[in-house]
């Protein structure tokens, strides 16, 4: 498939480590030329150097023979002229663009995007994304890592088996058994940076990290009957002022749990914005790491530490400093791949991998396969997908246990009618039925031609 990739910082990289990892044809447009020769040492991309949305640049990079226009530079009227140059000129079939700004956003304008006015196919809004992730993981603590499936009615979890941790020490069956009257259902295990499908007499152990499905109504439940669960989230304290932080801002204004939420923005000029467009939220000016900011931010007193910086390392560095202060929950935005050896020594601070929301945002439209929705978890971790099951697929009316399964996937869940079902190997599938699977990364294209 050939892609062009329209910015080169820290969204466009992101998308770009993803895409090398299949068989994809790339080039990038930007007009930092430092940005561009950054990106083409790390990835096997083909840079061209100028402004994305002027024709001339479109055609250096053959945008007649591409299938994907992903337009991700820092300015949402760049990337919505690139989508109109590439559909009105070169006939580019797909267009994804990247829209930030509330005023594009706004539902009273949501015949903007169409073919007839601005041809865009898919519109993401990585700030928006991103933050969705947080309040997530905001809304669970304890869990490391939270996804809303099927309307929210079911949630994908994952957590880490600690030292004193009740897990440790069950098999699969002896864990989805481990809550009565309760279902739920182990999709993957991560041990020692490499994921894999356990089988049900595989016993948790120390370290692992353990991604299972379960019902909303149920969620509750597990998390407290497995003591995985922490206080309650009362004072927030986010560094970094961007639209992620106004946006968590905003949304946790109108959470009535919480006490207060700050903001630390070291630039005079953002922070001053950021207070004028959140009346609730304290909004400090100054240096991160200062001590005295931290105290007047109290850092000391606070339940959940955020940092969105738009560079990984500050992002590690001040919740490793946040964790210093025996801050219990600490989660940093990254925006590129880890060293493994690094990560592990990250403790119980959590990540939000930026790069696989922003993925997810668009995945569906890359997959060969008649996917509803689908979720990156992950540079090689996996993807999960809601899959429907057509008329037209001859696995309608089959057993789960005769449908040659890759052995990368597995069925975690069913939803029939408005009915949640946790399937066995002879359950038969239906027509209408939306599945929720796992898929490894090697597992994609045999899945792909499975729901096609």
């Amino acid at each position: 498939m050939k892609i062009i990739v329209c910015g080169a910082g820290n969204v466009g990289k992101s998308i770009v480590s993803y895409l090398v990892l299949g068989n994809n044809d790339i080039v990038v447009i930007d007009n930092d030329a430092n940005n561009l020769n950054a990106l083409a040492k790390e990835f096997d991309v083909q840079p061209i150097l100028g402004n994305a949305s002027h024709p001339e640049i479109l055609e250096r990079a053959d945008a007649e023979h591409t299938d994907v226009l992903v337009a991700v530079t820092g300015s949402d009227e760049v990337n919505m002229v690139a989508c109109e140059v590439g559909a009105a000129l070169f006939n580019i079939p797909k267009k994804i663009a990247r829209v930030d700004s509330q005023d594009f956003l706004n539902p009273l304008w949501e015949g903007l995007f169409q073919d007839k006015h601005i041809p865009i196919d898919i519109v993401i809004s990585p700030s928006y994304a991103i933050a969705e992730e947080i309040l997530s993981l905001l809304k669970f603590p304890g869990m490391s890592f939270v996804k809303p499936l099927l309307q929210k009615k079911v949630y994908l979890f994952a957590f880490r088996c600690t030292t004193d941790s009740n897990v440790i020490g069950l098999t699969v069956k002896g864990f989805e058994e481990y809550i009565p009257q309760t279902d739920m259902r182990v999709m993957s295990v991560v041990k020692e940076n490499k994921i894999f499908i356990p089988t049900n007499v595989y016993t948790f152990q120390q370290g692992d990290l353990i991604y299972f499905l379960c019902t909303q109504e149920n969620a509750e439940t597990i998390i407290h009957g497995l003591n995985m669960e922490k206080s309650t989230i009362e004072k927030v304290l986010m560094f970094g002022g961007n639209d992620i932080s106004r946006y968590l801002a905003s949304e946790l204004q109108k959470d009535d749990a919480i006490i207060s939420s700050r903001i630390i923005e070291e630039h005079p000029e953002t922070a001053q914005w950021l207070a004028k467009q959140l009346a609730a939220t304290a909004v400090i000016n100054g240096d991160l790491m200062s001590n005295v900011i931290l105290e007047e931010a109290g850092l000391d007193s606070c339940d959940a530490a955020i940092a969105v910086l738009p560079h990984d390392k500050d992002n590690l560095l001040v919740t490793l400093l946040a964790k210093q202060h025996h801050v219990p929950l600490c989660i940093s935005l990254a925006n590129a791949s880890f060293n493994d050896s690094f990560e592990n020594n990250l403790h119980d601070n959590l990540t939000v991998d930026g790069s696989a929301v922003i993925i997810s945002s668009m995945l569906k439209d890359l997959r060969k396969a008649r996917i509803r929705d689908a979720y990156s978890l992950g540079r090689g971790l996996g993807e999960i997908w809601e899959v429907v099951i057509g008329q037209e697929n001859p696995n309608a009316d089959q057993k789960i246990k005769d449908i040659n399964w890759p052995p990368s996937c597995r069925i975690g869940l069913i939803s029939r009618q408005g009915k949640l079902i946790f399937p066995h190997d002879d359950t038969i599938l239906q027509t209408d039925d939306v599945l929720i699977i796992y898929v490894s990364g090697g597992g994609i294209k045999k899945a792909e031609k499975l729901f096609a």
